[in-house]
């Protein structure tokens, strides 16, 4: 077989070669993760910092406790604010129905177990969130990692997640008509404050994110 006829063949192989290669990383880091998803969903972080209490010129006599601040946290959304800074809007995308998928058809996935009557449980909508989220927070990150765009990924990503998971508890909450007490309740405990630590958090792993970023494109060259 003549050269110019063997170099282009062993061209084309190298080239199959190396996007199978690349298909089996994007599918390991996939699944990584996934797996990242589901622990993140049963790890509380006690976060604890200072605070001015209430009534600090009344002339009270505070202790030390009470300038501290204790607040448990799941850390799932600034895990798949990671996520998606990390792979990019189609893996993660991908990434997150895959998570989503495996809870659904059964595996305790989720923080409540799993299965397809996992649809009804009032949280199953910030899961679901974590798409249109990625999507929009994606978008700014494929311009360019600047910081203002991944602070605004981080914005946009964690308000969708959030105003997705309580809508989503309203309607699911209006069809077991419940009252208004407990949707105004849930709504403070599960998003309120938490919402601001979500930011935060969703801020430095959207960074950490896009660092790892830099290293994934550099492994799959």
């Amino acid at each position: 077989m003549s050269e110019e006829v063997l170099i282009p063949k062993m061209k084309r192989l190298d080239r199959k070669q190396r996007k199978f290669k690349i298909h089996i990383l994007n599918l390991v880091l996939i699944l990584v993760c996934v797996l990242l998803l589901v622990g993140s969903t049963f790890v509380n972080i006690d976060l604890k910092h200072y605070i001015v209490p209430s009534g600090i010129f009344s002339g009270k006599v505070f202790k030390y406790e009470d300038y501290i601040y204790g607040f448990r946290i799941i850390p799932q959304i600034p895990v798949v604010m990671f996520i998606c800074a990390m792979l990019g809007k189609k893996m993660s995308s991908s990434c997150v129905m895959l998570y989503l998928i495996l809870g659904i058809i059964g595996l305790p996935l989720f923080a409540l177990g799993g299965g397809v009557s996992y649809i009804k449980e009032y949280s199953f909508g910030y899961l679901i969130s974590y798409i249109p989220a990625i999507i929009v927070a994606g978008t700014f990150l494929n311009k360019k990692y600047s910081f203002v765009n991944m602070l605004l990924a981080t914005i946009f990503g964690v308000l969708i997640i959030h105003a997705g998971g309580i809508l989503y508890m309203i309607f699911v909450a209006l069809i077991k008509q419940d009252g208004a007490s407990f949707i105004s309740g849930w709504i403070s405990s599960q998003s309120g404050l938490k919402v601001a630590y979500d930011l935060v958090l969703g801020f430095v792993g959207t960074i950490l994110g896009g660092y790892m970023n830099s290293f994934v494109k550099f492994i799959s060259d």
